[in-house]
């Protein structure tokens, strides 16, 4: 009976309710917004970092994986202490460079890496397969955006060469190579261009420049679902372990990438954060503003419920029902505006320069995201309190004399 009469009261002006219902549904689709940003970075990056096992990343002193041209020398030495270790299952080495990438009239540069294709977890092949393990650079796998520039498919020969150098006076290399694949390059940007060959191969081709050198090495512990703390502590010795043993090198860890990473995002959170607060105050405003106008209106009406029995706890229950249905209302559409909108901005960010084909800022978190929309909920709900509590202390005389004489 109630829910009745609070409907009925609602369709009274259309207009300014259908209003209202717009206004909260765009207060929850920022809400929604503003949490996945706030929580879907962190969940991101944890994921790409993760995504093929390595837990810990091993790089020149003092810099971030591909961060600068920097390479560590004694590569084998290296890797091969590593892989040594009780408590590593896996390492995978790697070498970036830039190579002049030409087919046909087309002329440019790629990003190149050279990888062990048995323990690599820099890409993921698409179609066709991975280039053999040969000390000649012979095959090659490319990422779309490179086939695409160089209007290449698997099966192709391309030309790559090395810059030349006036001042050390060394003459680029040059080599064809086949494509035997496209693959997905999980931390390059998606618009540049980038294959991957044989990690011996690229040594060699780079001549003294990669000698024995590589940019990045990956290392896998294994995991034990049992104890979780136990696995950190295990992955923290053998990250100590490698910077104690090896002075040339930075072990980071993926819980330390994360929180370097967080420090450089700070803005996005505090940002989501204000929003999200914003949102809500934009929503409690709404109801409180559409129910007090209601209440004003049917004064008359609710000391005529009062005259005829109904308590003031009824009275209190229907007006505040009134913000429940417009809370409902705007909640379920603002959830799919949210999606929408959320999933367009994520396309925006994720042009970033520089950042990771595979990096989302707005990523679903259920347990969250149900949280904010039952928050708002409840903040709706209780937005109607302050008009329900005048209309259940109407002095019903009163009220009724003026609305006799109005």
């Amino acid at each position: 009976m109630r829910g009745t009469l609070a409907w009925a009261a609602l369709r009274r002006h259309p207009l300014r309710t259908l209003l209202a219902i717009f206004g909260l549904a765009i207060a929850a689709a920022l809400l929604i917004d503003m949490v996945m940003l706030a929580t879907g970075m962190r969940a991101s990056f944890r994921s790409l970092l993760t995504s093929r096992g390595y837990q810990l990343r091993i790089t020149p002193k003092g810099t971030l994986p591909f961060d600068t041209e920097a390479t560590v020398g004694g590569a084998a030495a290296l890797v091969a202490s590593v892989r040594a270790h009780p408590d590593v299952e896996r390492v995978s080495p790697s070498l970036g460079t830039t190579l002049q990438v030409a087919r046909g009239e087309f002329t440019g540069s790629a990003f190149t890496l050279g990888t062990e294709d048995s323990v690599q977890g820099e890409y993921t092949v698409l179609s066709g397969r991975g280039p053999s393990a040969d000390t000649m650079l012979q095959e090659a796998v490319a990422n779309a955006a490179l086939l695409s520039r160089l209007t290449a498919r698997i099966g192709d020969t391309i030309s790559l060469s090395t810059e030349r150098s006036a001042q050390l006076r060394q003459a680029g290399r040059r080599a064809r190579v086949v494509l035997v694949g496209e693959a997905r390059f999980l931390y390059v940007p998606p618009g540049l261009p980038a294959l991957a060959t044989s990690l011996p191969a690229l040594q060699a081709f780079l001549g003294d420049a990669g000698r024995d050198r590589i940019s990045l090495a990956m290392a896998r512990v294994p995991v034990d679902g049992r104890n979780a703390d136990a696995q950190l502590a295990r992955i923290e010795g053998v990250r100590a372990w490698i910077e104690r043993t090896h002075s040339r090198v930075t072990a980071i860890s993926t819980e330390t990438a994360i929180v370097q990473v967080e420090e450089r995002l700070a803005y996005f959170r505090q940002l989501a954060f204000i929003l999200g607060a914003l949102s809500l105050v934009i929503g409690v405003l709404l109801v409180t503003t559409l129910v007090s106008l209601s209440v004003n209106e049917r004064l008359g009406e609710l000391a005529v419920m009062r005259a005829i029995g109904v308590s003031q706890g009824g009275v209190l229950q229907q007006v505040m029902l009134e913000g429940l249905m417009l809370g409902v209302a705007g909640l379920t559409l603002g959830l799919g505006l949210g999606l929408i909108t959320a999933r367009w901005l994520n396309t925006i960010l994720r042009d970033f320069p520089g950042l990771p084909a595979d990096l989302d800022f707005f990523v679903w978190s259920g347990e969250a995201a149900w949280k904010a929309l039952g928050l708002l909920l409840v903040a709706s709900t209780v937005a109607g309190a302050i008009p329900a509590w005048r209309a259940s202390r109407v002095r019903v005389a009163q009220a009724l004399r003026e609305e006799a004489v109005a």
